[in-house]
């Protein structure tokens, strides 16, 4: 459902056509816009905005800035404005002459592709029609190196299944290129233009975002191979050609870290270009082929371009532009037995100067998005808590990427029931451990709530304190108010509908046995939810309320899934913490009144 390192600094970068600068998207709260960066590390302000794409000579860029489409020149001091309504525009990307430039609106009343001349000398034009309301996907969209057509992905089903089209600029003709296929990310065309490498997976397998394959599509009939590649790729991101076409280059996910892949493009074994950890958030290949530009982070710093060559080896960073924050710790991987056996992966955040011979409260973080996994990145939330004394233990419980397939699947059917087990298994684990007190919580948001409150359902003196938020706790009621998309995530993590599968759906239901709980429970939501619906946090504070469990509950007023404000997050982290304080640190006991 969703996930996040909750950090600022270089959000994307891409290569100028001649390699020597990049364009860089900063996200902070004193310097956000586009900068250049010169190789020789001479970098300034360029402009306001967003996602940036190169012209094809080089000669500036054109980008996003307030729903419209701008470009502006290396030296300019002013952009051109390319488009100028109200309608949004995302995802601009420069056809290789460079005259037009293709980006996606839902300025038609459904997601289509437009095109619009890069000297903005004439109104965008509509290239792709027949979307339906259903059809989140037509951003995918990628230029042919001759630039006379445009790939993209296209859901024009009830169902998940984005097939891959392709559009002519010149006569807006489409043509559907897969049928057995399902795509993921963008699209990537060879030099010539025959093939097109794609992550995604037949339609016939049970698939998530998370688990898929690199295939190579022929462009004029669209047959769809699987590579051989040894591993399963997992949260990949687009592929990218090697300049003679004879490798593939992708991002992987394994065991908590996102890392720089590469794979001969006639299939075989998948390698790994640098031993590097962290993670990797976006990348570009220099247009020369000889290097790369990774936005990453790691535990102990926040988002900059690491440059990586193509021969493999050491990084080098080349920005400062993330805040730096101090007395940061790096977590220790570990690994438990859980419930069933069960090896699972966690992450220990131990407070600074942390002493083997005194004993510490502990609090689990189960991860969001379900089917994703914790990522061993920037991560404030539990930095902050262990500075605070507290040992944080942040678990990947199954069902979740980066363990391969069988891992994955372990869910299947099972949501918010092993996994809540996991995290209570972990609860075992901790207390007989000496660094110890005894004192443990828990805490997650989005998929993380949901693990939060099944698992003092299911586990009632596992835990000491709970923190759930923005979660689901019963599939079935939540189905009909919820997103299409998380109906369809749902339906696919239970096999069916709740008409379909009402003994499925009866699993992960977490609402029926909250009369088992014991745990003091701190309940947060946004009242403007549509992923979680604001009403699976009014029935779980009802239900509460009703066995008179020990409660507090807060929500949060025009807040959606994604908190808008930063000051309400910051609200919900300090109530999280003053809570785990309350009923894991004794003496004293601190109240919600007491929060600073």
């Amino acid at each position: 459902m969703c996930r996040g390192t909750g950090h600022d600094g270089v959000f994307a970068a891409r290569f100028s056509p001649d390699g020597r600068q990049l364009a860089v998207d900063v996200r902070r709260s004193d310097k956000s816009g586009l900068y250049l960066v010169d190789r020789d590390d001479e970098t300034r302000f360029w402009t306001q905005g967003h996602s940036a794409a190169w012209l094809a000579n080089g000669s500036g860029i054109v980008f996003v800035h307030d729903n419209d489409l701008w470009s502006i020149e290396v030296g300019a001091n002013s952009a051109k404005r390319l488009t100028n309504d109200e309608a949004d525009v995302r995802a601009p990307r420069p056809s290789p002459n460079g005259d037009k430039v293709v980006f996606a609106s839902g300025r038609s009343g459904h997601q289509d592709l437009w095109l619009v001349p890069v000297d903005g000398s004439a109104p965008p034009q509509q290239l792709t029609k027949g979307a339906m309301p259903q059809d989140e996907t037509r951003f995918a969209h990628s230029w042919s190196p001759d630039g006379s057509t445009v790939a993209y992905y296209s859901n024009r089903t009830d169902t998940w299944s984005n097939d891959l089209w392709l559009v002519d600029v010149e006569d807006q003709e489409e043509k559907q290129l897969t049928k057995s296929f399902m795509g993921l990310g963008d699209p990537s065309w060879s030099h010539d233009g025959l093939r097109i490498a794609a992550f995604g997976a037949a339609k016939s397998a049970h698939w998530y975002t998370e688990m898929s394959d690199l295939f190579i599509i022929d462009t004029k009939n669209g047959t769809a191979e699987a590579l051989s590649m040894q591993i399963t790729a997992r949260e990949p991101g687009a592929p990218a050609w090697s300049g003679d076409g004879s490798e593939l280059f992708f991002s992987n996910h394994s065991r908590g870290e996102v890392t720089l892949w590469r794979l001969p493009a006639a299939g075989g074994v998948a390698t790994r270009m640098s031993q590097a950890g962290g993670l990797i958030h976006d990348w570009d290949q220099s247009p020369q082929g000889d290097e790369f530009a990774l936005v990453r982070s790691t535990p102990t710093r926040g988002k900059e371009i690491d440059l990586l060559a193509t021969r493999g080896g050491s990084l080098t960073q080349l920005t400062q532009f993330a805040s730096n924050w101090s007395g940061l710790v790096v977590p220790e991987e570990i690994s438990y037995r859980s419930w069933d056996g069960l090896y699972i992966q966690a992450f220990i955040f131990r407070p600074p100067g942390f002493d083997v011979d005194k004993t510490y409260p502990v609090v689990v973080q189960v991860h969001g998005g379900g089917t994703h996994s914790y990522y061993n990145g920037l991560n404030l939330v539990e930095q902050r808590l262990a500075q605070q004394g507290y040992v944080v233990f942040a678990v990947n419980y199954r069902g979740g990427s980066g363990f391969g397939r069988r891992f994955q699947d372990l869910s299947k059917n099972d949501w918010a029931n092993g996994q809540a087990l996991d995290a209570a298994a972990a609860a075992d684990y901790i207390r007989a451990q000496p660094w110890s007190s005894g004192k443990v919580g828990i805490y997650g948001y989005s998929y993380g709530g949901i693990i939060s409150l099944a698992a003092i359902a299911r586990a009632p003196d596992a835990f000491d304190a709970a923190v759930p938020m923005a979660g689901i706790y019963d599939f079935a009621s939540s189905h009909e108010n919820a997103e299409r998309l998380i109906q369809l995530w749902a339906t696919q993590g239970h096999g069916g509908s709740p008409q379909e599968r009402p003994e499925i759906y009866a699993i992960s239901n977490t609402i029926s046995r909250l009369n088992a709980v014991k745990t003091p429970v701190l309940l947060m939501h946004g009242e403007s939810d549509t992923i979680a619906p604001f009403e699976q946090y009014q029935q779980a504070v009802a239900e509460l309320k009703r066995h008179g469990k020990v409660l507090e509950a807060h929500s949060y007023a025009g807040e959606p899934h994604r908190f808008r404000d930063p000051a309400n997050r910051v609200d919900m982290y300090r109530r999280l913490e003053a809570w785990m304080d309350r009923w894991l640190k004794q003496p004293p006991q601190k109240s919600l009144q007491d929060a600073p």
